[in-house]
Protein backbone atom coordinates (compact mmCIF):
# COMPACT_ATOMS: atom_id res chain seq x y z
CA UNK A 1 0.00 0.00 0.00
CA UNK A 2 2.71 2.49 0.59
CA UNK A 3 4.34 1.43 -2.88
CA UNK A 4 1.34 2.24 -4.56
CA UNK A 5 1.21 5.71 -2.56
CA UNK A 6 4.57 6.78 -3.57
CA UNK A 7 4.04 5.95 -7.16
CA UNK A 8 1.21 8.53 -7.37
CA UNK A 9 2.97 10.75 -5.52
CA UNK A 10 5.94 10.05 -8.43
CA UNK A 11 3.98 9.97 -11.07
CA UNK A 12 2.22 13.25 -9.81
CA UNK A 13 5.56 14.89 -9.22
CA UNK A 14 6.84 13.62 -12.85
CA UNK A 15 3.48 15.49 -14.26
CA UNK A 16 3.92 18.89 -12.40
CA UNK A 17 7.30 18.75 -13.37
CA UNK A 18 6.47 18.22 -17.41
CA UNK A 19 3.54 20.85 -16.64
CA UNK A 20 6.21 23.33 -15.31
CA UNK A 21 8.71 22.66 -18.15
CA UNK A 22 6.16 23.15 -20.83
CA UNK A 23 5.35 26.45 -19.03
CA UNK A 24 8.64 27.19 -19.17
CA UNK A 25 8.95 26.34 -22.82
CA UNK A 26 6.06 28.35 -23.42
CA UNK A 27 7.14 31.40 -21.86
CA UNK A 28 10.92 31.29 -23.52
CA UNK A 29 8.93 30.93 -27.04
CA UNK A 30 6.68 33.97 -26.17
CA UNK A 31 9.63 35.98 -25.27
CA UNK A 32 11.80 34.96 -28.21
CA UNK A 33 8.83 35.67 -30.63
CA UNK A 34 8.04 38.80 -28.51
CA UNK A 35 11.99 39.92 -28.72
CA UNK A 36 12.34 39.02 -32.57
CA UNK A 37 8.79 40.68 -33.22
CA UNK A 38 10.39 43.69 -31.50
CA UNK A 39 13.54 43.59 -33.57
CA UNK A 40 11.43 43.14 -36.47
CA UNK A 41 8.91 46.48 -35.91
CA UNK A 42 11.73 48.39 -34.73
CA UNK A 43 13.89 47.66 -38.17
CA UNK A 44 11.11 48.08 -40.57
CA UNK A 45 9.95 51.51 -38.49
CA UNK A 46 13.52 52.28 -39.38
CA UNK A 47 13.30 51.50 -42.83
CA UNK A 48 10.47 53.47 -42.91
CA UNK A 49 11.33 56.10 -41.22
CA UNK A 50 14.50 56.84 -43.72
CA UNK A 51 12.21 56.59 -46.30
CA UNK A 52 9.88 59.25 -45.04
CA UNK A 53 12.83 61.37 -44.81
CA UNK A 54 14.53 60.63 -47.77
CA UNK A 55 11.00 61.17 -49.72
CA UNK A 56 10.76 64.69 -47.53
CA UNK A 57 14.03 65.63 -48.29
CA UNK A 58 13.71 64.95 -52.50
CA UNK A 59 10.58 66.77 -52.26
CA UNK A 60 12.04 69.68 -50.42
CA UNK A 61 14.84 69.80 -53.18
CA UNK A 62 12.29 69.63 -56.01
CA UNK A 63 10.63 72.41 -54.23
CA UNK A 64 13.69 74.24 -53.65
CA UNK A 65 14.68 73.98 -57.23
CA UNK A 66 11.17 74.81 -58.81
CA UNK A 67 11.25 78.21 -56.50
CA UNK A 68 14.61 78.95 -57.36
CA UNK A 69 13.74 78.48 -61.37
CA UNK A 70 10.28 80.41 -61.15
CA UNK A 71 12.45 83.59 -59.13
CA UNK A 72 14.95 83.40 -61.65
CA UNK A 73 12.50 83.58 -63.97
CA UNK A 74 10.83 86.43 -62.78
CA UNK A 75 14.14 88.51 -62.43
CA UNK A 76 14.37 88.63 -66.25
CA UNK A 77 10.87 90.28 -66.33
CA UNK A 78 9.84 92.53 -67.38
CA UNK A 79 12.01 92.24 -70.32
CA UNK A 80 13.82 95.00 -72.25
CA UNK A 81 13.67 96.28 -76.01
CA UNK A 82 16.86 95.99 -77.92
CA UNK A 83 17.03 98.81 -80.41
CA UNK A 84 19.35 98.40 -83.67
CA UNK A 85 20.84 101.46 -85.32
CA UNK A 86 18.05 103.16 -87.82
CA UNK A 87 20.19 102.65 -90.73
CA UNK A 88 20.09 99.14 -90.20
CA UNK A 89 16.56 98.32 -90.57
CA UNK A 90 15.94 99.31 -86.68
CA UNK A 91 15.92 95.74 -85.57
CA UNK A 92 13.98 95.40 -82.39
CA UNK A 93 13.45 92.44 -80.23
CA UNK A 94 12.56 91.97 -76.35
CA UNK A 95 15.10 90.59 -74.18
CA UNK A 96 15.41 89.78 -70.29
CA UNK A 97 16.38 92.46 -68.21
CA UNK A 98 19.13 90.28 -66.48
CA UNK A 99 21.38 90.57 -70.12
CA UNK A 100 23.54 92.79 -70.82
CA UNK A 101 24.45 94.20 -73.82
CA UNK A 102 27.85 94.96 -75.82
CA UNK A 103 27.95 96.82 -79.08
CA UNK A 104 30.71 95.79 -81.16
CA UNK A 105 30.62 98.15 -84.18
CA UNK A 106 30.35 101.63 -83.89
CA UNK A 107 27.86 101.50 -87.42
CA UNK A 108 28.25 105.54 -87.38
CA UNK A 109 31.60 105.80 -88.06
CA UNK A 110 31.35 104.79 -91.48
CA UNK A 111 29.11 103.07 -94.06
CA UNK A 112 29.00 99.51 -95.44
CA UNK A 113 30.03 98.29 -91.92
CA UNK A 114 29.29 95.11 -90.46
CA UNK A 115 26.84 95.25 -87.05
CA UNK A 116 28.10 93.09 -83.95
CA UNK A 117 25.85 93.05 -81.01
CA UNK A 118 26.19 90.71 -77.72
CA UNK A 119 24.33 89.72 -75.09
CA UNK A 120 24.94 87.78 -72.08
CA UNK A 121 23.23 87.27 -68.71
CA UNK A 122 24.98 89.60 -66.56
CA UNK A 123 28.14 90.90 -68.09
CA UNK A 124 29.22 90.04 -71.36
CA UNK A 125 32.31 88.14 -71.81
CA UNK A 126 35.52 89.20 -74.07
CA UNK A 127 34.77 89.05 -77.79
CA UNK A 128 35.96 85.74 -79.49
CA UNK A 129 34.61 83.51 -82.36
CA UNK A 130 34.59 80.57 -79.43
CA UNK A 131 32.81 82.62 -77.16
CA UNK A 132 29.44 81.40 -75.89
CA UNK A 133 26.82 84.36 -75.60
CA UNK A 134 23.17 84.42 -74.89
CA UNK A 135 22.77 85.70 -78.15
CA UNK A 136 24.74 87.40 -81.08
CA UNK A 137 23.59 89.70 -83.34
CA UNK A 138 24.77 90.21 -86.60
CA UNK A 139 23.66 92.97 -89.35
CA UNK A 140 26.00 92.49 -92.70
CA UNK A 141 25.89 94.19 -95.94
CA UNK A 142 25.93 90.59 -97.39
CA UNK A 143 22.59 88.86 -99.87
CA UNK A 144 20.51 86.92 -97.96
CA UNK A 145 21.15 84.25 -99.61
CA UNK A 146 24.51 83.86 -99.79
CA UNK A 147 24.04 83.82 -96.01
CA UNK A 148 22.42 81.51 -95.83
CA UNK A 149 24.39 79.37 -98.28
CA UNK A 150 27.36 79.83 -96.34
CA UNK A 151 25.85 77.17 -94.03
CA UNK A 152 24.94 74.86 -96.55
CA UNK A 153 27.94 72.37 -95.97
CA UNK A 154 27.38 72.13 -92.41
CA UNK A 155 23.85 71.34 -93.55
CA UNK A 156 24.18 68.84 -95.87
CA UNK A 157 27.07 67.27 -92.99
CA UNK A 158 24.07 66.79 -91.07
CA UNK A 159 25.57 69.43 -88.43
CA UNK A 160 22.72 71.94 -88.69
CA UNK A 161 19.20 71.38 -89.30
CA UNK A 162 17.83 74.13 -91.36
CA UNK A 163 13.84 75.38 -91.56
CA UNK A 164 11.64 78.44 -92.27
CA UNK A 165 10.79 80.86 -89.84
CA UNK A 166 8.87 84.05 -89.45
CA UNK A 167 7.47 86.42 -86.93
CA UNK A 168 5.75 89.45 -87.05
CA UNK A 169 5.36 89.17 -90.69
CA UNK A 170 9.14 88.85 -91.43
CA UNK A 171 9.66 85.55 -93.12
CA UNK A 172 13.45 84.20 -93.13
CA UNK A 173 15.57 80.64 -92.32
CA UNK A 174 16.17 79.06 -88.87
CA UNK A 175 19.24 76.63 -88.44
CA UNK A 176 19.63 74.49 -85.29
CA UNK A 177 22.44 72.18 -84.68
CA UNK A 178 26.31 72.69 -84.23
CA UNK A 179 27.72 75.39 -85.56
CA UNK A 180 31.25 74.73 -84.84
CA UNK A 181 32.83 72.51 -82.10
CA UNK A 182 32.31 75.30 -79.62
CA UNK A 183 29.01 76.43 -80.44
CA UNK A 184 26.13 74.39 -80.21
CA UNK A 185 22.45 76.54 -80.71
CA UNK A 186 20.46 78.04 -83.08
CA UNK A 187 19.96 80.91 -85.46
CA UNK A 188 17.61 82.62 -87.48
CA UNK A 189 18.27 84.97 -90.46
CA UNK A 190 16.17 87.49 -92.14
CA UNK A 191 16.73 90.24 -95.27
CA UNK A 192 16.55 93.39 -93.94
CA UNK A 193 16.76 96.02 -97.10
CA UNK A 194 20.19 95.48 -98.78
CA UNK A 195 21.86 93.58 -95.32
CA UNK A 196 21.10 90.66 -93.85
CA UNK A 197 20.56 90.14 -90.24
CA UNK A 198 21.32 86.90 -87.80
CA UNK A 199 20.76 86.38 -84.20
CA UNK A 200 21.91 83.26 -82.96
CA UNK A 201 22.46 81.58 -79.26
CA UNK A 202 25.29 79.55 -79.07
CA UNK A 203 24.54 77.47 -76.19
CA UNK A 204 21.39 74.96 -75.44
CA UNK A 205 21.06 76.72 -71.76
CA UNK A 206 19.82 79.89 -73.32
CA UNK A 207 17.59 78.19 -76.02
CA UNK A 208 13.90 78.88 -73.67
CA UNK A 209 14.83 82.27 -73.72
CA UNK A 210 16.07 82.20 -77.57
CA UNK A 211 12.49 81.43 -78.44
CA UNK A 212 10.78 84.08 -76.53
CA UNK A 213 12.76 86.54 -78.00
CA UNK A 214 12.85 85.32 -81.88
CA UNK A 215 8.85 85.75 -81.49
CA UNK A 216 9.04 89.88 -80.85
CA UNK A 217 11.70 90.30 -83.85
CA UNK A 218 10.57 93.14 -85.94
CA UNK A 219 12.29 95.77 -87.92
CA UNK A 220 11.29 98.05 -91.01
CA UNK A 221 11.44 96.09 -94.31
Amino acid sequence: MKKTHNSSQAGAISGSMLAIIGLIILVLGSGSFAIWAYINYTDQKTNVDGKVALAVAEAKKVQGDEDEAKFAQREKEPNRQFVGPDDYGRLTFDYPKTWSVYEASDVNSGTGRTYNAYLNPITVPPISNDQQYALRVVIEQREYDEVVGSYENLVKKGELKSSSFSANGHSGARLDGNFTKDIRGSAIIFKIRDKTVTLRTDANTFKPDFEKLIKTVDFNS
